[in-house]
């Protein structure tokens, strides 16, 4: 036994002498957190769906005077050297109205990253959406809703990401996905998608995001490729900050008429906000939607007996109240105007092209546990 253990100890300091110069080098820090975020609202649309059923285009908000919960969200969320991991459980009506089939409704996203090199890492698993102006929590956003081009965008998808910030300003992410808004494909093809964001200076950024799949399922044989683009900027200068982006998309084999022609759909937003006082502002959003072929919103009969999709505007207005940094309390009107002959909006017993909103969105962010572990070689 004390040969065992002469052994052991000459052992040890052969290995601190061998090995200390690497071992002095070691510097890993990791630090994690755990993040909750609530919003509740109560809202009112002038479109009769039936008492507790979600209002067409259903995102946030979307039960009509009953008052609810929109989410409540718990995210983790690891970093390290080498390696990242997030997951985000979510719960509520923007979990059941907009989010992925069961076992994944209550699951926002979830994901680890390894990094390859300096300033690339490969992620898999889960993600938000990378596509899109907007984004879809209320906390996110200078609005509570979202415009109606947001709600025809992928919330969600799946795969591997590729993660590369060569600067400051500028990072590309590069995807390949299971599909369009899905988390278990359909079919047997793969989808593309990029994501590039460039910080022109400290007030504007720019960015593009596309997509680009086919997502028909194996048993139907004509190919509907989709390739979606988006274009965005963001701006904010002292009390003023402005978004604004436009989608255009074109997919083979979708024309209303024929099916075998490409049909193409394009939209548009441009949001404003003004910090009138340091808790104070006002808001305002322009929309614009328009889908003539149907392959992305639903194919209808007008009044006058044509095939057609949704063709739509919007405008929105709003003020933002901040208690804290935290937390917001906001009142948001919209009225949503089809065009003149699609009437698929139903009140007071007749049907109508034009729908009225009202929303009261109260939201707060805070930490739950915050953080920091350090290991360091000591000399």
């Amino acid at each position: 036994m004390k040969r065992i253990f002469s052994f052991l100890i000459i052992l040890s300091i052969f290995l601190s002498l061998s090995f200390g110069g690497l071992a002095q080098k070691i510097d890993t820090i990791s630090t994690y957190s755990i993040v909750g975020y609530v919003d509740a609202y109560y809202a009112y649309y002038t479109d009769s769906v039936g008492t507790g059923n979600y209002q067409k285009f259903p995102t946030v908000s979307a039960r009509s005077n009953s008052p609810s919960l929109n989410i409540a969200m718990l995210s983790f969320l690891y970093n390290a050297d080498k390696i990242r991991a997030t997951a985000v459980f979510h719960f509520g009506d923007i979990t059941a109205a907009t989010w992925a089939p069961a076992p994944y409704n209550n699951v926002m996203e979830a994901h680890v990253g390894f990094k390859v090199y300096s300033k690339l890492w490969i992620d898999a698993g889960l993600f938000r959406t990378h596509f899109g102006t907007e984004f879809l929590l209320p906390s996110e956003n200078i609005t509570s809703s979202v415009a109606v081009p947001t709600f025809y965008e992928p919330y969600y998808e799946s795969g591997i990401r590729l993660n590369f910030d060569p600067t400051a300003k500028l990072e590309i992410n590069l995807f390949l996905l299971n599909g369009y808004g899905v988390f278990v494909d359909n079919n047997k093809k793969k989808s593309f998608g990029m994501g590039i964001t460039y910080a022109v200076n400290d007030k504007l950024g720019l960015g593009y995001t596309n997509y680009i799949g086919d997502d028909t399922p194996d048993s139907v044989t004509t190919p509907h490729l989709r390739i979606h683009q988006n274009v965005f900027l963001n701006y904010q200068y002292k009390k003023v900050k402005v978004q604004a982006g436009a989608d255009y998309c074109i997919q083979q084999n979708s024309d209303v008429e024929t099916g075998t022609k490409s049909a193409t759909m394009y939209t548009g937003l441009a949001t404003a906000r003004y910090q009138l006082r340091s808790k104070f502002a006002i808001y305002g959003r322009g929309e614009i939607f328009s889908d003539p072929n149907g392959f992305m919103s639903t194919i209808i009969k007008d009044n006058t007996g044509k095939l057609t999709g949704y063709k739509l505007t919007g405008i929105t207005a709003g003020i933002e109240v901040k208690p804290t940094e935290e937390s917001y309390v906001r009142l948001e009107g919209r009225r949503l105007q089809m065009d003149n002959d699609q009437e698929i909006f139903y009140y007071n017993g007749e049907y109508r092209n034009y729908r009225y909103e009202v929303m009261i969105n109260a939201g707060v962010t805070f930490d739950l546990l915050r953080g920091i572990k350090t290991r360091k070689a000591e000399n």
